[in-house]
């Protein structure tokens, strides 16, 4: 394979992590493959930034002379929510150029800027998304997956889900191996699939106000093959289940069935990808009484039944 340049942009402002995740991704991809990725950093003048932080960070070159490159990455941060005219120009000119134009977090209001996101679909930090729909209505924000890709355009979510983009980029190089031993190595979560939501189910859901509902959603965390029927979850919180499912919706931002779905869905997702426990046993540790009801709740959710995720997502071997 010839080495794929990727190219990163730095502005005042930037968010250090959104720059480091995904190039430590590819510095990692490049050490398992010498010469697979060729990684350089740019600003418009080619002068140091100051990340939102505080760090500091050197680019290779300026803008102006840098090599074309078949990855382009925007990071986001404070500064690529009112960018330089300059930026945004320099990216209108050469981002349908790369082979894949990246953003992340808030560098998606960049691309939106330069007009390249008008007519496709995309998604930003959750912060923002309402933000960058109003600023730029031709724009398809979806708030809700890790990472959205349409055509040779991906945007990603905040800070981390860039890491998941990037590995995702890994993959399609040099195969699932080689992203699933990089991410192990930078002990990250080992892959989230790109229509994964930005939360979990529990940073998903408000903690609630009250001790007793509070310690229901850990129960529920805790115990994912406990019963948790509306009735069994009142009688824990010493609340009538009406009372019960008003005050967990009002507290919480959501009703009591769908938070037990994702909690056992989150649950028999890592069993899949972190044991090598059998398909029936994750369904009854996890909740689901049984394979079929497992299958449907992840065809339903994911797209896909529990065999073929643990197929994609888990290891060859399990560290």
């Amino acid at each position: 394979m010839a080495p794929r340049t990727v190219l990163a942009v730095l502005f005042e402002g930037v968010q250090s992590l959104d720059v480091t995740g995904p190039v430590e991704v590819f510095a990692g991809a490049d050490l398992l493959s010498p010469g697979a990725y060729r990684i350089r950093t740019a600003s418009l003048d080619g002068a140091p930034v100051r990340t939102t932080s505080g760090l500091t960070l050197v680019p290779d070159v300026s803008l102006a002379t840098a090599p074309d490159p078949d990855i382009l990455l925007v990071p986001g941060g404070t500064g690529s929510l009112c960018p330089d005219p300059r930026l945004v120009g320099w990216v209108r000119e050469h981002g349908p150029r790369a082979a894949r134009l990246v953003s992340v977090c808030t560098g998606a209001a960049v691309l939106a800027a330069a007009g390249l996101l008008d007519g496709r679909r995309a998604t930003t930090h959750w912060a923002y998304c309402d933000r960058l729909a109003r600023d730029h209505p031709g724009v398809e924000i979806d708030p809700d997956p890790v990472y959205v890709r349409d055509g040779h355009i991906a945007t990603s979510a905040g800070v981390t889900a860039g890491i998941d983009l990037a590995l995702a980029l890994v993959e399609e190089d040099l195969g699932r191996d080689a992203a699933l031993t990089i991410a192990r190595h930078l002990v990250v979560f080992l892959r989230r699939p790109g229509n994964q939501a930005q939360f979990s189910a529990q940073l998903a859901a408000q903690t609630a106000h009250r001790e007793p509902l509070r310690e229901v959603q850990r129960f529920i965390t805790e115990r994912p093959d406990a019963d948790l029927s509306v009735e069994a979850l009142a009688a824990r919180a010493r609340l009538s289940p009406r009372h019960f499912a008003r005050a967990f919706r009002s507290e919480t931002g959501t009703t009591p069935g769908r938070y037990v779905d994702r909690v056992r869905l989150e649950h028999a997702r890592r069993l899949l990808e972190d044991t090598a426990d059998g398909i029936e046993e994750i369904s009854r540790t996890s909740g689901y009484g049984t394979p079929e009801a497992m299958r449907r709740a992840f065809v339903k959710a994911l797209g896909t039944p529990p065999a073929e995720y643990r197929r994609r997502f888990r290891p060859a071997t399990t560290p």
